[in-house]
């Protein structure tokens, strides 16, 4: 998928560039940079930050990766946080998009960022990853590459209190042991269960009856005014990928892919549904990854990398191929 979360060390990374939280002096740190410094080879990686030798606010600069699995390391400089008012924002965007930036212009296909700024320079954690995600997202929205998030530990959690709140009491309300459904034998009969009697409705026009997933997805791509493009990168899908659905009216996606394309085409949920039928799938309160998509949809104003923020949280496996 264009846009991974996960939690690894970033140092053995094979992507083709990883990105350092480096100081404007590129000098070895500690945190991230010092591991980062220390797997590459930390003589020749000073020395190939000495060459260089200073790097300002907001900015990136590229060395060889020398002994890590990576072929290069960006090193960009984020901001120290001083309570948000003197331009610290500004830096830290600047700081992923010269990155990236960085990164297409040398060719690169991948590149595997950490949270930039929020170890030891102490921005809030749950803004730096909102910005990381925006700055990230925007780009993607332009350009092809494949852009992983980087998140070490658990400290604290990645989304704001609100949305943490209200998505974990929705889920409290909603969810219904998976057991339950195996007594039924089926997960399409949930229906059956009180909290969902709400979706039964009549087909909405954009249907028919005998589309395949394909089909329905292509026709509803063009009812919400989008091209493909823009529909496969709101959906963390690549290129790629999206071809083969294309060209193949008979495509058997998986039902993480379907969900992507709900929020990807900002469906309602009797619209998300109906899709899901298509490709032979229906959302179910006994699985916590449709329950958190499904508290999404009904906000109506879901974005695919929220989404999988909020996944990660839950440790559910992420929309998008």
């Amino acid at each position: 998928m264009p846009l991974e979360i996960i939690r690894q060390d970033i140092t053995k990374l094979t992507s083709d560039a990883i990105v350092n939280a480096a100081n404007a002096g590129l000098e070895q740190g500690g945190g991230v940079c010092g591991a980062i410094f220390a797997a590459a080879g930390a003589r020749e990686m000073r020395q190939a930050c000495a060459a260089i030798g200073h790097c300002p606010l907001g900015k990136a600069v590229i060395t060889p990766g020398f002994a890590l699995p990576a072929r290069y390391v960006i090193h960009a400089v984020g901001p120290v946080w001083q309570g948000g008012g003197h331009g610290e924002e500004a830096a830290l965007r600047s700081a992923y998009r010269s990155s990236l930036e960085l990164a297409r212009d040398n060719n690169l296909e991948s590149i595997a960022f950490p949270l930039i700024s929020s170890g030891i320079y102490g921005y809030p954690r749950e803004e730096a990853f909102a910005i990381a995600l925006d700055e990230i997202q925007r780009f993607l929205l332009e350009h092809e590459m494949q852009v992983q998030l980087v998140v070490f530990d658990r400290k604290s959690t990645l989304l704001g209190q609100k949305v943490q709140s209200s998505l974990q009491s929705y889920i409290d309300d909603h969810y219904v042991d998976e057991h339950y459904f195996q007594r039924l034998n089926t997960e399409n009969l949930q229906r059956n269960v009180p909290q969902y009697k709400e979706l039964a409705s009549a087909p909405l026009p954009v249907f028919q009856p005998e589309e395949t997933f394909s089909q329905a997805l292509l026709r509803l791509i063009d009812a919400k005014g989008l091209t493909d493009a823009q529909a496969y990168k709101r959906a963390n899908i690549d290129r790629k990928h999206f071809s083969k659905i294309r060209s193949n009216k008979a495509y058997a996606p998986s039902k993480r892919t379907v969900l992507a394309f709900t929020i990807a085409l900002g469906l309602n949920f009797q619209e998300a549904e109906m899709l899901l039928e298509r490709a032979g799938f229906a959302f179910s309160p006994a699985f916590v990854r449709d329950l958190i998509v499904r508290w999404f949809i009904e906000q109506g104003k879901a974005n695919i990398h929220e989404v999988n923020a909020a996944l990660f949280e839950y440790e559910q496996e992420l929309l998008g191929a």
